[in-house]
Parts: structure tokens; sequence; C-alpha cells
């Protein structure tokens, strides 16, 4: 369509109906309403969350400017801490003060977005099978849940790497054969979520499982990580 000299409705028409015929196109998955209000569920919560952090930062800069330091107090304890250190100092509580009023709002009603997701993960059988697997927990499960939708519509599971962005882009001409990072195509919140989830169980959980022994032979490829495993558990099964 880019190389018509002339970009008119009936152009457009013409190219459009020469994708038809040449079936130049794919097919779109509409998502049912269920998944798609629960995808908006997450997206909520993870736009109040990331607000949060924002105005956080504004008072430990503040805080800062002030020479005072926060350090790192549980977000529960946030604005207890911040009114501890800065209590005797009306200049600087003047300014923060209104900051701690709207993160108290927001903390309470994230916990409430928290909890419905709870609540769905714990009524939804698919996203309770999803959790038994180590470092899914209930927002990687549902995330996971609302984005595939329904599973039967790829046809293998290495479609699904593909699907949500995490499978490496590639570059080749002739001689030339580059293979890049992780394309990030579909859908960024389950991307993250599974990213988020394989960390946990790579990094910060310290209990075996034949999926994090998979996970971490695979890394082994590159950097030899297998190599500090218990002899005992270098042997991966097939998953």
């Amino acid at each position: 369509m880019k190389t018509m000299p002339n970009k008119t409705d009936r152009n457009d028409a013409r190219a459009l109906a020469q994708i038809m015929r040449t079936g130049w196109y794919r097919q779109v998955h509409a998502k049912s309403r269920q998944c798609r209000l629960w995808r908006s569920l997450l997206v909520a919560r993870r736009t109040v969350l990331n607000e949060m952090r924002s105005i956080e930062n504004v008072v430990r800069a503040i805080l800062r400017e002030a020479g005072v330091k926060l350090g790192l107090p549980s977000r529960s304890a946030f604005a207890g801490r911040v009114r501890e250190l800065t209590g005797a100092d009306a200049e600087v509580m003047a300014m923060v003060e209104p900051l701690l009023a709207i993160l108290g709002i927001m903390l309470r009603e994230f916990a409430r977005l928290t909890k419905q997701v709870l609540n769905i993960v714990r009524n939804e059988e698919v996203c309770r099978w999803l959790k038994s697997a180590p470092g899914v927990g209930p927002i990687t499960a549902l995330a996971f849940r609302a984005t595939i939708d329904r599973p039967e519509r790829f046809g293998s599971s290495q479609a699904v790497g593909a699907h949500l962005g995490l499978t490496p882009a590639r570059y080749q001409s002739g001689e030339t054969d580059i293979q890049g990072k992780v394309s990030r195509c579909g859908d960024e919140l389950a991307r993250i979520a599974l990213y988020e989830a394989a960390h946990t169980l790579l990094v910060r959980s310290k209990k075996w499982s034949s999926l994090r022994a998979w996970g971490m032979n695979k890394g082994s490829e590159q950097d030899g990580v297998v190599a500090a495993l218990p002899r005992r558990h270098r042997s991966v099964p097939e998953l």
C-alpha cells in the first residue's frame, strides 16, 4: 500500500481486497469478556502500584534535600517512618503530609484490588494448577490465564512463548545470521509476570525442583550454572 503514489479510498479498498484474496492476513482471536475483565483488574492494580512508587520516590527526594535518609521501611510502615524522622520539621512536613495522605488512600485501595485477584485465583481451577508450579503466584497465574484465554488456539507450547514475546528475534541475510534479544511482542503484563516468576524460581528460591534444574541447565549452556548444583541434582528430566 505504501508503494502506491496516490493514497485514496479507492486504492485502499483495492489493496485490502488484494490482501484478503491472497491470504496475507491472520485471524485475530477475540478474548472472552471474563479474560478482558481479569486483565483490566491486573492493569488497575499495577497502575496503583506504580503511582505509589512514584509518590514514595518524591517523598524520599524531599527528605534527602532536608538531609534525612529514610532507609528501606515496608510499604505499610512508610508513612509512620517518615513522620517519625521529620515530625519536628514543620516546613518539610507541610510538603510531605499531603503525599502521605494520598499514599494512605492508595494503599487501602491497592489492598482491595489485590484481594479481588486472590479471590479470583482461589476460585479459578486453571489458576490453582498454575500456582502449583514453583515461583508462580496469584498475579502471574491470573495474568497468564487472562492472556492465553483458550490454549487450544496454539499449535504447540513453543508458540505460546513466541506469542508472549519471549523468543529471540533473528536477523538473517546472506552469511549474516544474528540471534538477538527477545522480541517483546505480545502482552507486556504477562511477559513481565512470567519473567518475575522465573527470576524468583532461579535466583531467590533455594528449594530444588525439576523445573528449577531444567531452567538452570538451559542457562548452563552459556555460563555453566549447573556446575554449582549438587551432583544428584544435575540430572534433569524432560518437562
